[in-house]
C-alpha cells in the first residue's frame, strides 16, 4: 500500500486511470469546500470544481517537483486560483452593466500569492490532507492515543493539560503524539509531495 501511495503523482503523471481517480477523489472535497467558502454559488460549485480538476489532469504530466516543501500544494493552488479567477472575471463581465460585483476584490486576492486568501488555501490544504491521513491511520491507535495527538498537535494544548484530561502522565501523552505523528509521516511519504515530509 505504501508503494502505491508513494507513486501516486508519478502514476497520475504517466496517465494511469486509477491514479487519476485517487488524485481527484482526494482533492475534490477540498476544492469544493474552498470554492464554497469563496462565495461561489452552490449552483456553480460542481461545474467549477470539474473545470479545476480537468486543468489538473491536463497539466499534471508537465508538473516538475522542485524538491521544495509545498511544491505540489502551490502548483495546485495556482490552478485553483487561475480557474477561480476566470470564473469571477466571467461573473464580473456579466454584472458590470448592473453596477459591478465583488469579483474584482476576489481577483485581486487570487492574484497576490501572499494574500490572506492564498495563505488560507495553504492552511486548508494542509489541514485537509492531515485529516485524510488521520482517517487512514486511526484504526491503528486507541482513541486516547489519537485524542492526545489531536489535543497536542492540532489544538495546541499543553502536555500537562492533555495529561490531566486523559488521566495519563505528561510523558505518555508525548509518546502518544510521537507515535501517531511517526505513522502519519510514513503514510504521507510521497503521497502527493515527495519532499514535503
Amino acid at each position: 500500500m505504501n508503494e502505491t501511495r508513494q507513486s501516486l503523482l508519478i502514476r497520475a503523471q504517466a496517465g494511469e486511470e486509477n491514479a487519476w481517480k485517487d488524485l481527484t477523489d482526494l482533492y475534490r472535497p477540498l476544492i469544493i469546500g474552498w470554492l464554497n467558502r469563496q462565495g461561489v454559488p452552490a449552483s456553480d460549485l460542481e461545474d467549477l470544481s470539474q473545470d479545476i480538476l480537468l486543468s489538473v489532469v491536463k497539466h499534471l504530466p508537465t508538473f516538475e517537483h522542485s524538491g521544495r516543501r509545498g511544491a505540489f500544494r502551490a502548483w495546485l493552488r495556482t490552478i485553483v486560483c487561475s480557474r477561480t479567477a476566470d470564473y469571477w472575471r466571467a461573473i464580473d463581465a456579466g454584472t458590470q452593466a448592473s453596477g459591478g460585483s465583488g469579483a474584482t476584490a476576489a481577483l485581486q486576492q487570487i492574484a497576490d500569492p501572499d494574500s490572506d486568501l492564498n495563505r488560507q488555501w495553504d492552511e486548508e490544504h494542509d489541514r485537509y490532507v492531515l485529516n485524510c491521513l488521520l482517517d487512514l491511520v486511526e484504526e491503528e491507535f486507541e482513541p486516547a492515543t489519537l485524542q492526545a495527538f489531536r489535543r497536542l498537535a492540532l489544538d495546541g494544548a499543553s502536555g500537562a493539560e492533555v495529561a490531566q484530561e486523559l488521566g495519563q502522565s505528561v510523558a505518555a501523552v508525548y509518546v502518544a503524539k510521537s507515535r501517531v505523528l511517526q505513522r502519519i509521516r510514513q503514510e504521507a511519504e510521497g503521497l502527493i509531495d515527495c519532499s514535503e515530509g
